[in-house]
């Protein structure tokens, strides 16, 4: 395999663009950078969220997940270009499932936190939610691919379902939402 990266640094971007995949130069400020960036930032949270002691099946769907997300980081570096198919949106809609029907019935809302894992997947699902925002901002301008903002619509839900699923995993209970807590 030839060297993808024989040189980190360009110099290219010194004057406020960034490269496209598809050749065009765009500031650095545009919207599909922004939005590139934040599915970026969940990788990375979902890198430190792998890090953690987790069952099997849990770091197998987070490793997909990560691979789905740099595909989907290419599809926006590529405009017109659509990587993330609808089957790994089913493929969410299954483990999700999976790991919800293994969980308690949920009566209350939940704070992030219980334990580090469940707390670092709470991050990650609100980085998701973010980048699911500048998707659909993104998309306002320039066109997404709907398959693209469905798989993070459905990924934010599969790590709210992972978190509780993490905190029975290491025998914490979900922090509940008090609306009568006061200092």
């Amino acid at each position: 395999m030839a060297n993808r990266l024989s040189k980190i640094y360009t110099r290219t971007g010194d004057s406020g663009t960034t490269g496209l995949g598809d050749g065009s130069r765009v500031p650095k400020f545009d919207l599909r950078v922004h939005a590139m960036g934040e599915v970026d930032e969940l990788n990375a949270v979902l890198g430190m969220l792998l890090v953690e002691a987790l069952p099997d099946d849990v770091r197998a769907a987070l490793l997909t997940i990560q691979h789905d997300l740099f595909d989907l980081g290419g599809e926006l570096c590529m405009p017109g270009h659509n990587f993330v198919q609808a089957a790994r949106v089913s493929a969410l809609e299954t483990t999700l499932d999976g790991w919800n029907a293994e969980l308690k019935p949920l009566k209350e809302f939940i704070l992030p936190g219980g334990s580090r894992a469940a707390a670092v997947c709470h991050l990650a699902r609100t980085v998701c939610r973010r980048a699911e925002r500048a998707l659909h901002q993104l998309h306002a301008q320039s066109a997404v691919t709907p398959t693209a903002l469905q798989y993070l619509n459905r990924l934010s839900d599969v790590l709210f379902v992972l978190c509780r699923a993490l905190n029975q995993y290491a025998g914490v209970s979900d922090v509940l939402w008090n609306n009568q807590h006061k200092l």
